[in-house]
């Protein structure tokens, strides 16, 4: 009971952390537009420590969340809990 409770506070801290780092993502360009407007203006394309970090923390949170899914996968092959 101790592990169950343990796996679901990991499943919804990740969960958590994993919405908030995308959300902090800054948007990328990717359309016609802002190709054009990056070769005019010279956009530097280079990412901050900062950006890296948050990369980090999304996909370190992204594995738990995935992790913790399958480790709940595996106590409750059906979803359905069984009430002694």
């Amino acid at each position: 009971m101790v592990a169950l409770v343990a796996v679901l506070i990991v499943w919804l801290l990740s969960a958590i952390v994993m919405t908030i780092s995308i959300l902090f993502h800054s948007s990328k360009g990717t359309g016609l537009s802002d190709v054009i407007a990056g070769q005019i203006y010279g956009g530097s394309t280079g990412t901050s420590i900062i950006e890296k970090n948050l990369d980090r923390i999304t996909i370190v949170s992204a594995v738990l969340f995935v992790i913790s899914v399958l480790i709940l996968m595996v106590i409750y092959p059906q979803g359905s809990i069984v009430h002694q």
